[in-house]
Order: structure tokens, then sequence, then C-alpha cells
């Protein structure tokens, strides 16, 4: 008991030193919070766009694809900048080796920071939402925002796994680490049908799309948002994310325990380039 007491307070001192950290750095926050809302409206005046060339769709239908899209795409950008990003933010900050060596359980550091990013990535996506909808004049009264709600829980599991395996390449790669961590963001956006329909893919890529957390989030949040689907009708594509999710999560951690030895191994913790 008393060890599990020890480790949940030093969840709870992770937790509040990377918010410390975001409280430091707010006016960056504010910068990249402002670069997301643009984006996102981007993707809504695309939409408009789309319709103002003779596309058959309803416009307001289109705008909300493309921002439901834009919005699950920051808010996974999110997790990555936290959790695929802690190692480079403790090397910047010259606390990774205090970090690394404290006597600590890593998958209480690792899940910590996830609580994190979790919190701070739908805090910024719900805001997001309502920005852009007021925008646009959105119409949301039938959208099932619960049933949205809930895929983008589970899908946090399988995109918290995917950001711990994510965070090894800062880890053993100082000098371009963070940058294929973001070349690894563009790949899932390009397979998992973010602005469009994993139907128009190569068929070879529509197989590597099932494989994809983000596949089945985006194909729930807008049956949810758009249609108004209801929460039963939701669990075929919940199905899957929790598959995902119980494999991807331990199999991130797992990746991170052995890339964590090799890097103290070969003496990279210190290593600032």
């Amino acid at each position: 008991m008393e060890a599990v007491l020890r480790e949940l307070r030093a969840a709870m001192a992770f937790v509040e030193r990377n918010f410390n950290l975001i409280k430091r750095y707010w006016k960056w926050e504010v910068v990249f919070f402002a670069y997301t809302i643009a984006n996102t409206v981007t993707m809504g005046f695309i939409g408009k766009g789309a319709v103002s060339f003779g596309a058959t769709v309803d416009a307001d239908f289109l705008v909300l694809y493309m921002l439901i899209g834009s919005i699950l795409w920051g808010y996974l950008s999110i997790l990555f900048e936290i959790v695929a990003e802690t190692v480079a933010w403790e090397r910047w900050e010259d606390t990774i080796e205090y970090t690394f060596m404290a006597p600590v359980k890593r998958v209480t550091h690792l899940l910590s920071v996830c609580i994190l990013s979790v919190f701070y990535g739908v805090l910024r996506s719900g805001l997001i939402l309502m920005v852009v909808s007021l925008l646009f004049d959105l119409d949301l009264s039938r959208a099932n925002l619960s049933g949205a709600g809930l895929v983008l829980g589970v899908a946090s599991l399988s995109f918290i796994g995917l950001g711990v395996a994510g965070a090894v390449l800062p880890l053993i790669s100082p000098e371009k680490g963070v940058q294929v961590v973001h070349i690894f963001q563009a790949l899932l956006l390009m397979f998992s049908g973010v602005y469009y329909e994993v139907d128009v893919l190569p068929f070879w890529m529509q197989k590597v799309a099932a494989f994809s957390p983000a596949t089945y989030a985006l194909r729930g949040m807008r049956k949810a948002i758009l249609h108004g689907a209801n929460t039963a009708s939701l669990w075929k594509d919940v199905y899957p994310l929790l598959f995902l999710g119980a494999l991807l999560l331990p199999l991130g951690i797992a990746i991170f325990y052995q890339m964590e030895r090799f890097a103290k191994k070969k003496g990279l913790l210190k290593r600032n380039g």
C-alpha cells in the first residue's frame, strides 16, 4: 500500500511539473493555439470553397466534416507534442538525467504525462470547437457530443501508446528525433482520412488505414456529430479502438523501456547534439 501511495504522489508531482512548464511558456501555448484555430478555420473555408466550385454536398455538412478532421488532428498533435516530446523537454530543461535516475517507475512517469496531455488536449479541442462553431454558425443541436467524447476517450489510449513509442526517437537521437516524430504524425494523417474518406485511397493504403486508431476515431466522431448516431451504434468503431488501445499502450511502454536501457548504455541522455 505504501508503494502504491508513493507512486501516486510521484504521478501527481509529474503532472504538476508539466503543468507548470505549460504555465511557464504560456505565450508559446497562445501562439500554437492561435495557429491551430487558424488551421482549423482554413479547413472550414476549404469546405465552403468546394461547394462554391460546384460540389454537390450540403455546405454545412462539408464544412463540419472538414472541421471534425482538423480538430481531431489538433488533439492528436497535442498528445504527441506533450507525450512524444517529453524527452526533448527534459533535455531542454537539463533535467533529463535527474528524471531518468529518480526512484520512480517509468510507467508512472509516462502515464502521468499522458494524463495531463489528455486533459489539456480535450480542453483545447473543446475551445476550438466552440470558436469555429460560432464563426461558421454551425448547428450542433442534433450532434451526439457525449458519444463523440466516448470515441475520443477510447481512442486516446491508442494515441497515447503511439505517442509513448514515438518518444523513443528524441531519446535515442537528440539531433533529429523530434523532427521524425512529426514525420510519423504526417504519415498517420495521410493514412487515416483526416480530410477525406479512406475509400478514396488506393487499396493497399486502405489496408494500412485499418490498423490506424485515427481511422476509427474519425469515423465514430463523424457519425456522432454529423449524423447524431446514438452511442449504441458507435460500438462498431469503439471495439477496434479498445483492441488497438489494449495492444498499443503496453507495447509503447515496453518499447520505451527497451530504448531507455539502450540510451543509458550508450550515454545518450545528456547529449544535446
